[in-house]
């Protein structure tokens, strides 16, 4: 069947090359209908040339028909009718064409399976791209699985024939027995009449009673056969439907719900839900048809009671499909949008809940009602053990009760939090060196309903992914690492939380890469001279060489618990303060390449010198969470004939909430070339802020703020009120800034650093000067 389901996928020229292969010698619909069993068969294994072959040929050929016999007599319904008279004249065309010549039959069907599967490889060779191939896999899988529902549905439909069969056999027998009891009772009356009448009557009925015995006997061990050999069906659907139920609920939803945590980390938002419902609606109407059908099984065997162990199958069999649709219901009240991961307490949030198979039991006929709690990591645990039966909350969550409500248009069943709010939590004892931001909590959302009339109650919960509480936004940093890393690095049926305390390096860089590229919204993530430089930083290692990381393992200390060397901070909150700037100020720059970012002072100085003077770059600053500068190459002012590398005092976010990067760029003439070598303007011009009209409003003149290095700026005719950023011929630590022109030189301590105590809070001044008049350098009041 796996070579049949590769040979549907099959597209152009393939296709119709496929579609070829078969017509009245042997027709596709067998093909179809009959592809595992075609499959399994030993066709090579018969010698065609060798005529002593043809009675395996002749078995093969009879198997065939009674196999195409077999598919025909299970079809039922209108859609069944057409379908069940056209494999019937299949299999008469079969026999009546190949009886005579078996071996040619044989022949047919393996340059059939072979030219299916040069077809199929050839397909597979000139698919490209590891994309192409997980998508051929996906389809497959998806196909696999919807092949397996025809088989399903197809064997319930014969189970229900073979029931109705079974029904009317007994039935037919229960009239029969009454018969029976009808003639016992006349020869029983016979007693009362004369002996002459008595001797006259009695042998005719004595003989039709032994008659109707015989054929009582006998027919109530046709209907045990009958109940075996339908118990034994059962047995087998049920099988199918516990691997089909545990293909869809232990991978496909497994699968799902990982996609689910991985889009907390930025990667592909999840989809396929509707697809998974549709499997599992199809799954629940199966599941409840079999199970309706053992039961009337059930109400039959009590209904004629006949010896032998049929009360002890079927009640295994009705405890087995009711653990499957329990299972199923059960697995499928799931999070359809989960609560945010970072809880901050008195704010509110939404979360969604939906049951799959909501629809398909018509559990939308009672609604029910769902409700939140916030629960801790223990407690959590025990709820997966079965070690409590009643929610304990660790905290207090407002509007947390919802019913759950049924949408017609798509047919979902789903809860819609959408106000709830944490009024307060309690936290446990942490151990060791753990924060209030590594604690991990998980919403529980749990409700009660029946299906079938109240024949079934089912209490149904399913837990959120982890969430960490902070009180204060100065936790987000925090929090969100250790969220990170538990959806990065959770391995399915975990015990809640675990997550390992140390991880491969490239697997680091995945995690990294994903968040980085969803915060950019962009297809330019991390390349691998960026995640060197990360090791760099996080290894305190001067390799340059990739392969010299693979096999190192990094801890979760060592991202988020223990500084950098020399630094008041960790790798995480260096690498989380790069993702902010870049997301709220510098998307577009990044996105167009402009910037490099990822390169150290060092580098950055061999990267210059080889080019022209004017030639800069923008990379992050080693020592400032969250800050960009902006190195350059240019003659040294007060040294004829040296070059050096300047180096701006980083940029922060508070900087560009005042002037943006491509207007500062603007302002500093004496950058030309954006590494390598592009003019600036090329690069940065279409970001520029349009210039401000010189007409006075209402009397006003509005001051322009800009951004000069003073020892790159020329003399102007009239000088508007600037802003100054000191400079470093090496590289700068922090920023400073203040009115030009007051100072000239970096206010800088003993060691070389610039004092970040000693500089002006530029947006406080910029306040200031926007707010009141402004004397200009001839001494005259702006009013």
């Amino acid at each position: 069947m796996a070579m049949w389901i590769q040979a549907q996928q099959l597209q152009g020229d393939a296709l119709h090359q496929m579609q070829a292969l078969y017509g009245q010698h042997f027709p596709i619909e067998v093909r179809h209908y009959l592809a595992q069993w075609i499959e399994t068969q030993s066709w090579d294994s018969v010698e065609l040339e060798n005529p002593g072959e043809e009675a395996k040929a002749k078995r093969l050929l009879d198997s065939l028909v009674a196999e195409l016999q077999k598919k025909a007599q299970v079809q039922g319904g209108e859609d069944g009718f057409l379908l069940k008279i056209k494999l019937g004249h299949y299999a008469t065309q079969f026999k009546s064409t190949y009886d005579r010549c078996p071996l040619e039959l044989v022949r047919c069907i393996r340059h059939i399976l072979q030219s299916e599967k040069r077809l199929v490889q050839d397909a597979t060779n000139a698919s490209s791209g590891t994309e192409a191939q997980s998508m051929d896999s996906l389809s497959q899988r998806h196909q696999q699985i919807n092949q397996a529902f025809e088989e399903l549905r197809l064997a319930t439909q014969e189970t229900e024939n073979e029931l109705r069969k079974l029904q009317h056999s007994q039935e037919y027998f229960i009239i029969q027995y009454q018969e029976n009891l009808r003639i016992q009772a006349q020869i029983s009356s016979l007693a009362s009449l004369p002996a002459a009448e008595r001797t006259q009557r009695e042998p005719a009925l004595q003989s039709k009673r032994a008659t109707m015995e015989s054929w009582l006997t006998r027919e109530a061990s046709t209907l045990q056969k009958y109940r075996l050999d339908l118990s034994e069906q059962h047995q087998k659907t049920v099988a199918l439907l516990r691997k089909q139920q545990t293909l869809i609920l232990d991978e496909e939803l497994i699968q799902w719900k990982r996609r689910q945590q991985l889009a907390g980390n930025g990667g592909p938002h999840e989809g396929g839900l509707d697809v998974l419902q549709s499997w599992c609606e199809k799954l629940a109407d199966l599941i409840w048809q079999n199970r309706q059908q053992i039961r009337r099984c059930e109400h039959l065997t009590q209904q004629l009671p006949l010896p032998g162990p049929m009360e002890e199958l079927l009640s295994k069999l009705n405890t087995d499909i009711t653990d499957i649709i329990s299972a199923l219901v059960t697995s499928t009240f799931i999070i359809e949008k989960q609560p945010p991961q970072v809880l901050k307490t008195q704010t509110k949030f939404a979360a969604t809940v939906r049951l799959l198979v909501g629809g398909k039991l018509n559990v939308h006929m009672n609604p029910p009602q769902v409700k939140a709690v916030i629960v801790s990591e223990q407690q959590a645990k025990a709820l997966l053990k079965n070690e409590s039966t009643h929610s304990e909350s660790s905290g207090e969550i407002l509007n947390n009760n919802c019913v759950m409500e049924y949408h017609q248009a798509t047919g979902t069943l789903s809860a819609h939090f959408r106000n709830m709010s944490l009024k307060r939590i309690k936290r446990s004892d942490r151990r060791g060196a753990e924060s209030v931001t590594e604690e991990k909590f998980t919403v529980l959302f749990e409700s009660q309903f029946s299906v079938g009339g109240n024949e079934l109650v089912f209490h149904v919960k399913t837990l959120s992914l982890p969430v960490v509480v902070i009180v204060h936004g100065s936790q987000d940093n925090n929090a969100t690492a250790t969220v990170l890393w538990d959806n990065a690095f959770a391995e399915p049926g975990r015990v809640p939380f675990i997550v390992p305390d140390r991880v491969l390096w490239p697997q680091l860089c995945e995690a990294l890469d994903m968040k980085y590229k969803a915060e950019m919204h962009s297809t330019r993530g991390l390349s691998e001279e960026n995640l060197v430089f990360l090791a760099q930083k996080a290894f305190s290692s001067t390799s340059n060489n990739p392969e010299d990381f693979r096999n190192m393992t990094i801890s979760w200390a060592q991202f988020n618990r223990e500084s950098l060397p020399g630094r008041n901070f960790t790798f995480w909150q260096w690498f989380e303060g790069v993702v902010e700037l870049m997301r709220k100020h510098l998307k577009p720059h990044w996105n167009d390449g402009a910037i490099l970012g990822f390169v150290n002072k060092h580098q950055a100085q061999d990267m210059l010198m080889s080019k022209p003077n004017g030639t800069f770059l923008l990379r992050f600053s080693d020592s400032e969470i969250g800050g960009i500068t902006i190195a350059w190459v240019a003659e040294n002012p007060n040294k004829s004939g040296e070059r050096l590398v300047w180096n701006l005092l980083p940029y922060t976010t508070k900087d560009f909430s005042i002037r943006s990067l491509a207007d500062r760029i603007s302002d500093l003439n004496h950058l030309l070339f954006l590494y390598p070598d592009k003019p600036k303007n090329d690069v940065f011009a279409k970001y520029y802020t349009p210039p401000l009209s010189k007409a006075p409003v209402d009397g006003y003149v509005k001051p322009q703020i800009k951004q000069v290095v003073p020892e790159f700026t020329s003399p102007n005719p009239e000088p508007p009120i600037f802003m100054e950023q000191t400079t470093s011929p090496s590289v700068g630590h922090s920023s400073s800034f203040t009115i030009y022109p007051s100072m000239t030189e970096a206010i800088m301590d003993a060691e070389g650093e610039f004092d970040l105590e000693d500089t002006m809070d530029v947006a406080r001044h910029v306040e200031e000067l926007l707010r009141r008049p402004m004397a200009n350098q001839w001494g005259n009041q702006q009013t």
